[in-house]
């Protein structure tokens, strides 16, 4: 079984299939049945548009006699192949499809099909960033653009900022005392936190960088926090395991690449990248149906191209989307073949966990979105 360097190009035959490729074929079925991940919806609950999920190599859309007709990828021998077709009005027709790297094709007639039929159509990458969203229903309101750019130079996008935060910091209170055993270091954490959320109200931060600032000192609390959780680990004597892939670790890389978080080098932060960007996908379908512009942030700003408003509405979420995390991965036990290593120490999942997991937080009702602002007090000429 080989894997090109940027995409899942696995070249499979029966003759390829060896002594190391079988515990990775295993792993791919397991992920595929795996009852708590995978259970498909009843009738009923299907008919309410559930998201259509797509990872592997040779995805495939097209429109054929004005249906459409989507073919799921391969990620291991042998596969059935899985094809699906869509109507127009279809009551199954999925909320929206999400394409989990893989490779494949993609026709124009279909992306204009999904835009009729207000179907978006969301890419993620293998490092779970949101690479594009289409058809997400973009119909911006000149209005609240103009509010969101006087937010900007008004004290409203700071106070909107800082009640974003203040939701995290409590959130993470709760992530921490239910989601965690009990330790003096999950004791500090929690601590810490409670005391930012007591200076966020006493005090709120007069400017944007106070305000990181101070998240930032809660977010190192937080994540050492969990390093004090073991993960239950198989099949270590056929294949063995980094080190510190026995704990959860903290939150950034040791790669070389210096990517940050997003170029995760831990099997649990690779998971949680795949989780917010699911999270960051649900946030954008709302900040454009509503009308809002999802790159005019007020916490996140200046960086040409990104989605600062959406990362914004993120924050407070993200502590709920961690819970989940933490109660999923205390409940698996994982194989090596669940991940692989690249060349630069970047920790990947198999492409059926990686769907396994999207499914998981896309199905996820223990959250709701955030409450778009009205900014208040920020308004444009005529309103």
């Amino acid at each position: 079984m080989a894997f090109a360097a940027t995409g899942w190009n696995v070249e499979i035959s029966q003759l390829a299939i060896d002594s190391d490729d079988l515990p990775w074929a295993e792993r791919c079925r397991y992920w595929l049945t795996s009852p708590t991940l995978t259970a498909r919806p009843s009738r009923r609950r299907r008919q309410t548009h559930e998201p259509l999920i797509l990872a592997g190599h040779g995805i495939r859309l097209r429109v054929d006699h004005d249906a459409l007709v989507v073919s799921n990828g391969f990620s291991h021998y042998p596969q059935r192949a899985v094809e699906h077709r869509f109507f127009r009005g279809d009551r199954l027709l999925p909320s929206r499809i999400i394409v989990l790297d893989g490779s494949g094709s993609i026709t124009f007639d279909v992306m204009s099909w999904l835009s009729e039929q207000n179907v978006p159509l969301i890419h993620i990458n293998w490092r779970g960033e949101v690479v594009t969203a289409l058809g997400a229903g973009h119909a911006t309101d000149p209005r609240l653009i103009a509010r969101q750019l006087d937010a900007q130079r008004s004290g409203h996008g700071l106070r909107f900022s800082v009640s974003l935060i203040r939701a995290k910091l409590l959130n993470g209170i709760e992530t921490l005392s239910t989601a965690l055993p009990a330790c003096p270091v999950r004791q500090l954490a929690i601590s810490q936190l409670q005391g930012g959320v007591s200076e966020i109200t006493k005090r709120p931060p007069k400017s944007t960088g106070a305000l990181l600032g101070l998240e930032g000192r809660a977010a190192l609390a937080y994540f050492n926090a969990w390093r004090s959780l073991t993960l239950q680990w198989k099949g270590l004597g056929q294949r063995p395991i980094p080190r510190d892939w026995h704990a959860v670790g903290q939150r950034y890389t040791f790669a070389r690449n210096k990517g940050g978080t997003r170029n995760a080098s831990h099997p649990v932060n690779a998971i949680l990248n795949y989780a917010y960007a699911i999270l960051e996908s649900q946030v954008r379908i709302q900040v454009i149906a509503a009308g809002f512009d999802p790159t005019i942030g007020f916490l996140h700003s200046g960086r040409r191209g990104r989605s600062d408003f959406v990362l914004d509405l993120m924050e407070p979420l993200r502590p709920i989307v961690d819970r989940k995390v933490l109660e999923f991965v205390q409940s698996q036990t994982f194989h090596p073949a669940d991940f692989t290593i690249q060349l630069d120490g970047v920790c990947r999942l198999n492409p059926v966990l990686a769907r396994a997991v999207v499914i998981l937080f896309e199905s996820f009702k223990g959250f709701s979105l955030p409450k778009l602002p009205k900014l208040h007090g920020a308004k444009s000429r005529g309103t």
